[in-house]
C-alpha cells in the first residue's frame, strides 16, 4: 500500500520541470536500459561504436554512496565518453537526502540527466527501501524525486519503474509520479511480483500513454512515456511505439552479446562469426584496460555466453572461453576459432 504521509513541504520545489535533452529527441526514440554489471563503461563504448541508441544509461549507482566520503570508490560506475551522449546516470536507494547530494554530484560530472530506479526487484536494492519497494511507498517516492530535482538543478530527472508491485497499479502509481513531474517515465511492463517471468504487458503501456494525456493535456508539460519489456529487435521496438503511442522504447536484455542491436543498417545477423568474435575480443580488451585491478576478468563470462551462441560448435567454444585464465589465452582461443 502507498504511504499516507503528507509531503506538501517538499512538493513545490518539484513543480519546476526540466526537460533538457529529452525534448530534443525525435520520436519515437530508443534507449539502452541501465543494467548492473552489463552496461558498464566498456560495453557502452562498444555499443556506441557499433549501434548507438538515442539515449544511453549507466548501470545503477547507489545514491547514498555518491553522497558520502567514499564516492571515489564508485567512480568507475560513472565513467563516460562524449560518444555516449546523451547519457543518463541512474541512481537507486531510499534516502531522499542522499538523492539530492548524489544528483548534484552527477550534474557536476557533466551527465545529461538523472534517473531514479524505482523498478529493480533485487532484494539487496529493496532492503535499502529502493527499487520496486518505492512502488509501495508513494510518499517516499515523491520525496525522492523532489530531492533529486533539487540537487540536479537544470538537469532533467526521470524515473524507471514497473506497472505495479503485486498487481497492475498503473492508474494510481502513474498519477503519483505525474504529480511530481519528472521529465520522463520508463515503464517496465511487468509487476515486481512477475519479475521477468511473465510476458510484458504492452497494453498497460498504451493505457499509461492515455492516462498521461488525460492527466496532463498540455503536451509540452507532459512527461515522456517510455515502454520497456521483451523487445527482441529494433523493428519490434518501433512497432510497439506505433501501437502504444509511447514516446520511446527502452531495450535491456536483448542487447547482451549484440552491440549492433540499434544499428539500422547492419545487425548482428549480418556479421560473419569472425567479426562477432573480433568485437567480443575488442570488448574484452577494453574491459581489461578500463577495469584491470577493479573488476575481475571472470565477470566478462556472461558476455562470452551472449556473444557465442547460435552456431555449430558454440557450446565448445564457450567452454574454452569460460576456462581462459587471462587475456592472452582468450586472444589465442578467439584467433583459433576465427581461423577454423
Amino acid at each position: 500500500m502507498s504511504s499516507g504521509r503528507h509531503h506538501a513541504n517538499i512538493l513545490p520545489a518539484a513543480a519546476i520541470m526540466q526537460f533538457g535533452f529529452w525534448r530534443q529527441l525525435a520520436r519515437p526514440f530508443t534507449a539502452l536500459a541501465p543494467m548492473s554489471g552489463i552496461t558498464d563503461a566498456a560495453y557502452r563504448r562498444i555499443i556506441a561504436r557499433y549501434g548507438k541508441p538515442d539515449v544511453m544509461y549507466t548501470g545503477f549507482v547507489p545514491a547514498d554512496g555518491l553522497d558520502s566520503a567514499g564516492r571515489d570508490n564508485l567512480a568507475h560506475l560513472l565513467w563516460k565518453t562524449a560518444a555516449e551522449r546523451p547519457i543518463v546516470a541512474q541512481l537507486y536507494g531510499g534516502n531522499p537526502r542522499s538523492f539530492e547530494g548524489a544528483a548534484r554530484f552527477v550534474a557536476e560530472l557533466g551527465f545529461d540527466g538523472v534517473d531514479i530506479n524505482m523498478g529493480c526487484p533485487a532484494k539487496k536494492v529493496e532492503q535499502r527501501e529502493g527499487g520496486s519497494a518505492l512502488i509501495r511507498d508513494h510518499g517516499r517516492a515523491r520525496e525522492i524525486i523532489a530531492a533529486a530535482q533539487a540537487g540536479a538543478g537544470e538537469l532533467p530527472v526521470s524515473v524507471k519503474t514497473r506497472i505495479g508491485y503485486r498487481a497492475n497499479e498503473i492508474e494510481s502509481w502513474l498519477a503519483c509520479l505525474l504529480g511530481v513531474r519528472p521529465a520522463a517515465i520508463t515503464l517496465h511492463a511487468r509487476t515486481r511480483a512477475e519479475a521477468f517471468k511473465s510476458p510484458a504487458r504492452w497494453s498497460v503501456i498504451e493505457r499509461a500513454v492515455e492516462l498521461a494525456t488525460e492527466l496532463q493535456p498540455e503536451r509540452d508539460r507532459r512527461p515522456l512515456i517510455i515502454g520497456n519489456g521483451d523487445v527482441q529487435s529494433l523493428h519490434e521496438a518501433y512497432a510497439w511505439a506505433e501501437q502504444t503511442g509511447c514516446d520511446g522504447v527502452m531495450v535491456g536484455r536483448s542487447i547482451t552479446g549484440n552491440p549492433w542491436f540499434f544499428n539500422r543498417d547492419s545487425g548482428r545477423d549480418d556479421q560473419p562469426l569472425s567479426r562477432v568474435l573480433e568485437v567480443m575480443l575488442e570488448h574484452t580488451e577494453l574491459y581489461v584496460r578500463l577495469f584491470g585491478g577493479i573488476k575481475p576478468l571472470e565477470l566478462m563470462r556472461k558476455h562470452f555466453k551472449a556473444y557465442v551462441c547460435g552456431f555449430d560448435g558454440a557450446a565448445g567454444l564457450r567452454a574454452r572461453l569460460m576456462a581462459a585464465a587471462d587475456l592472452d589465452q582468450l586472444r589465442r582461443i578467439v584467433r583459433d576459432a576465427a581461423a577454423g
